[in-house]
């Protein structure tokens, strides 16, 4: 089964304590401190829209693009509450084409990760670099090759009342991905449907993705630690990735 196609429906319950807020008030730091103030962006891998949704309530005009349609339906009715909803596409990132360029890129949650072609990956990162007005800014996230690796052999549980959700991870030196396969049963009435999913990302090298971020033609390239202002430590499971289109006064 595709990922995110069974999952789709209840990945904001099992991903309730995962803090978008913080995430945003992230990317508003790095804004602040670049002195920038953004009226549009694109949120890459979208999902279900949370990061979008919160990214419109700022006032900018957001579009949220998704490989995923299942994720996309969630997104959409969650955003129809919204005074100025986001639009949402979909697309893979490798493939992305805009109506029209914005200020910033986005990409939360390790979803560059879910691109297992590293030429696709460093396509996608020149598409990103296209879509950008000159001054934008990308700011995007990805879990390390350690903690990717870490995840070999584990396995992780996540429920609700409604949902039970067991994954098995498993990586791949060769290839360079983990794979999680994920058991979910989902209450339907007063019986559970079972469906299984499975994930694939691909290790990503802080190096690599520099070096796909100068190919496109990004500068001013940082990397931070998870969500702090300081250099990547041994050891650490997500890192952030700030870049700048064309020349910066």
């Amino acid at each position: 089964m595709n990922a995110y196609k069974a999952l789709a429906s209840s990945y904001d319950r099992l991903t309730n304590d995962v803090d978008y807020q913080g995430v945003v008030d992230f990317y508003y730091e790095i804004l602040r401190r670049e002195g920038l103030s953004p009226k549009s962006a694109v949120d890459l891998g979208c999902g279900t829209g949370s990061v979008t949704c919160l990214l419109a309530e700022r006032g900018l005009r957001v579009v949220g693009v998704d490989m995923a349609e299942d994720m996309l339906t969630v997104a959409d009715e969650k955003a129809q509450t919204l005074k100025n909803p986001p639009v949402f596409v979909h697309q893979k990132m490798q493939h992305l084409r805009l109506p029209r360029a914005v200020d910033m890129a986005v990409c939360a949650l390790d979803s560059l990760d879910y691109i297992l072609d590293p030429h696709d990956c460093a396509e996608a990162i020149r598409r990103v670099y296209k879509a950008l007005n000159p001054g934008g800014i990308f700011i995007f996230d990805v879990n390390t090759p350690e903690k990717l690796r870490a995840m070999d052999s584990q396995i992780f549980l996540d429920e609700d009342d409604n949902v039970y959700c067991v994954w098995r991870g498993e990586f791949d030196e060769d290839s360079n991905i983990c794979s999680y396969g994920m058991d979910i049963f989902q209450r339907e009435g007063k019986i559970w449907k079972r469906s299984f999913e499975e994930h694939r990302e691909y290790a990503y090298s802080r190096q690599q993705l520099t070096q796909y971020l100068k190919a496109a033609g990004f500068t001013h390239i940082e990397v931070y630690a998870d969500r702090e202002f300081v250099q990547p430590r041994e050891g650490e499971q997500r890192i952030y990735f700030k870049a700048r289109k064309g020349k910066i006064k």
